[in-house]
C-alpha cells in the first residue's frame, strides 16, 4: 500500500489493545493472567506512532506516549469493532455537545453553553475544545476564578497550542485580553512561546496586549520579534511604528 505524504500527518488509526501477562497469587495459587487495556492509536510520522489510554467513556484520555513503528506495531493489536462500537459514538456524543456549546455561546445564551461544556468535560476532562470554549465563556461572564480554573487547565495541556487547535487558541487569546484579562492573557501567549517559538503572529498578539497594559517597551519588543521572524508582517511594522513614535 502506497504511504501517505507527511503532510497528511497525523492519522488517526483507532484504538488497539495491549495484552500483558501478570501473576496472581502466591505458592500453590500463583498463576498468570492476561491483562488487556484499550488504546487510541495515531500515525505522527512515517516512523512515529502515538498511544493514549482509553477513559471509562471510551474516548482517549491521559497521558500521551510516542512510540517507534516496529515497537508499536509488535506489541500492539487493532480493535476495529471496539473502536466502531464504543469509541466512535462516544468521540461523536463529544463532538455534539461541544458544538451545541458553541452554538449556545454564539446566540449569547451563556448559561446553556456553560452546561454543554461542561457535560463534555465529564466525557473526557482535558478536551481541549471544551476547555476553550468554557473559558471564553467565563471570559465573557467576568467570572474570574472560573476562568482562573479553566486557563490552569489549558496551560497544562500542550497540545492547546498547536496548529490543530490554533482556530480556538486565537479566539481564546482575543477574548482574554478584549475582555480585560490582562495578566492571564499574557501567561497565555508565553506558555504557546514555550512550545511554538516562531510564530510572528502570538509575538503580535502579545504586543496588543502589553500595548493595553501601557507597557510602550514590551510592546515594542514582541512586535520586533514577530518582524524578525517575518519582515513583511505589514501590521506589526505599522503598529511598531506607530508605538516608536508614541515613545518619543
Amino acid at each position: 500500500m502506497e504511504k501517505p505524504i507527511l503532510s497528511d500527518y497525523p492519522q488517526v488509526l483507532g484504538v488497539y489493545s495491549l495484552t500483558l501477562q501478570a501473576e496472581v497469587g502466591t505458592g500453590s495459587t500463583k498463576d498468570t493472567r492476561e491483562n488487556v487495556t484499550y488504546w487510541y492509536a495515531r500515525q505522527l510520522s512515517e516512523s512515529e506512532f502515538e498511544i493514549q489510554p482509553l477513559n471509562t467513556h471510551h474516548v482517549p484520555s491521559g497521558v500521551r506516549s510516542v512510540m517507534a513503528e516496529m515497537d508499536f506495531l509488535k506489541q500492539y493489536m487493532p480493535e476495529p469493532t471496539y473502536y466502531r462500537t464504543h469509541t466512535v459514538p462516544a468521540m461523536d456524543t463529544l463532538a455534539r455537545k461541544v458544538k451545541m456549546g458553541e452554538t449556545a455561546f454564539e446566540n449569547g445564551n451563556m448559561d446553556e453553553a456553560e452546561s454543554q461544556f461542561i457535560k463534555a468535560l465529564m466525557i473526557r476532562k482535558e478536551d481541549v475544545d471544551a476547555n476553550y470554549g468554557l473559558g471564553e465563556v467565563y471570559s465573557e461572564t467576568k467570572e474570574f476564578n472560573k476562568l482562573k480554573d479553566v486557563l490552569n487547565t489549558l496551560l497544562g495541556l500542550s497540545e492547546a497550542f498547536t496548529m490543530e487547535h490554533r482556530q480556538k487558541f486565537n479566539k481564546f487569546g482575543i477574548s482574554l485580553r478584549k475582555n480585560g484579562h490582562f495578566d492571564e492573557s499574557i501567561r497565555y501567549y508565553e506558555k504557546s512561546l514555550e512550545i511554538v517559538e516562531d510564530d510572528e503572529n502570538v509575538y503580535f498578539n502579545l504586543a496588543r496586549v502589553y500595548f493595553e497594559k501601557g507597557r510602550n517597551d514590551q510592546c515594542i519588543s514582541n512586535l520586533e520579534a514577530a518582524l524578525n521572524l517575518n519582515p513583511e508582517f505589514i501590521e506589526a511594522q505599522k503598529f511598531l511604528n506607530y508605538c516608536k513614535k508614541a515613545a518619543k
